[in-house]
């Protein structure tokens, strides 16, 4: 059931941009007042103003790359903030490879 929430995550265009600029976070973002863009992550508000985005809408999406564990969400003071989980996608691209 886990692969179904997996590929869920994946299949969204707005669900990849994200996962991309999150790897390399100070090159698509600006710095943040609160929170290290690289041990903290990057606030939920830049991100949806990034793309476009309602809060909520973003919310929605981050859900979703939380459930299948792409992503860490991080509460600070007020803000939210996600950071890739590396060590998890790495783990999907050398199971995905395996069994291919």
């Amino acid at each position: 059931m886990q692969d179904v929430g997996i590929l869920k995550a994946l299949a969204n265009e707005r669900r990849l941009v994200v996962l991309e600029w999150l790897k390399e976070p100070q090159e698509h973002f600006l710095p943040q007042v609160d929170g290290d863009l690289e041990d903290d992550g990057v606030c939920a508000v830049l991100i949806a103003e990034k793309l476009g985005i309602t809060p909520a809408t973003l919310s929605e999406h981050m859900r979703i790359l939380v459930q299948a564990e792409l992503v860490h969400a991080k509460r600070i003071k007020q803000w939210i903030f996600y950071r890739r989980n590396e060590d998890r996608i790495a783990a999907l691209k050398q199971g995905l490879f395996a069994h291919l």
